[in-house]
């Protein structure tokens, strides 16, 4: 069996375990990178040593983790040497806080906003939390007005799930089809059905410039400014749980660690120490 057969029998299984869609995509990915520059005769007989000089050649612990896991997930389902990882541990997580948006920051990016499809971007990301890849696979079906919820559908990990849909967001959504007449996805590209991961980044630098926000802006910082907002305002961390889709409350507790209000909010043991001037 080549190389090409033992891919495909990958996507296969991988389709059968119901990985989703963009999960295989990004392995297969990583795969076609490592096997391009490790490649021997046969998979089987790349080494430890191998494995671990590949992934060492990534900085960026994130994207090491990512190829570390389509490797390991590649060996266990096609060549079943799940103990060749046994002593390749994974390289620690860098423990980063996003550094977010106050909700002013939000206000100027929305008032600095003329163009109606980027209007709806903005407004989708931040007021339900959603991911980029949810945003641009949303459809108009999934929008219920009836019970004013939108519809994730097999989001990350393959789950569903239910984010609010707010009343401020209707008018907006019906101005705008009226305006481009969009097809199946809330948001069409200027050629393709779908509007693109990178142009959804450009409408967020472009709207961060124009409100004059001097920190980084990126799609998903949306999600966490969402998430954090809610906190703030009193929503139940296990709701925003719910809402962001998290499987593990540990990963939805970043928010506890990222909101300025609740922080400026405890008492500092200093305000009990008389100073002298």
């Amino acid at each position: 069996m080549n190389l090409s057969e033992h891919i495909g029998s990958f996507i296969q299984e991988m389709i059968r375990r119901n990985y989703a869609k963009n999960t295989i995509d990004n392995y297969v990915s990583c795969l076609n990178l490592f096997f391009g520059k490790s490649l021997k005769d046969h998979p089987k007989n790349i080494n430890e040593t191998d494995i671990k000089q590949f992934l060492g050649q990534f900085k960026e612990v994130n994207t090491q983790r990512n190829y570390h896991s389509a490797i390991k997930k590649f060996y266990d389902i096609c060549l079943g040497q799940k103990e060749k990882f046994k002593y390749i541990p994974y390289a620690r997580k860098n423990e980063r806080l996003p550094i977010v948006l106050s909700q002013d920051e939000i206000q100027r990016m929305f008032d600095a906003c003329t163009n109606t499809k980027h209007l709806v971007i903005l407004a989708l990301l931040y007021s339900c939390g959603l991911r980029v890849s949810e945003l641009i696979n949303l459809k108009w079906v999934n929008i219920d007005r009836s019970r004013m919820i939108i519809n994730i559908i097999q989001a990350k990990g393959n789950k569903d799930r239910q984010v609010m849909l707010s009343p401020q967001l209707i008018p907006i959504l019906e101005k705008y089809w009226k305006q481009y007449r969009p097809k199946e996805y809330v948001l069409n590209g200027q050629f393709e059905l779908q509007y693109s991961t990178k142009s959804v980044g450009e409408v967020m630098k472009q709207l961060a410039a124009k409100a004059g926000i001097k920190k980084r802006v990126y799609t998903h910082l949306m999600r966490h400014c969402s998430f954090t907002h809610l906190l703030e305002q009193g929503t139940d961390i296990s709701l925003i749980q719910k809402l962001a889709g998290h499987s593990s409350p540990k990963t939805t507790a970043i928010y506890t660690h990222i909101s300025d209000k609740l922080i400026s909010k405890i008492q500092s043991p200093l305000n009990n120490i008389i100073l002298k001037n």
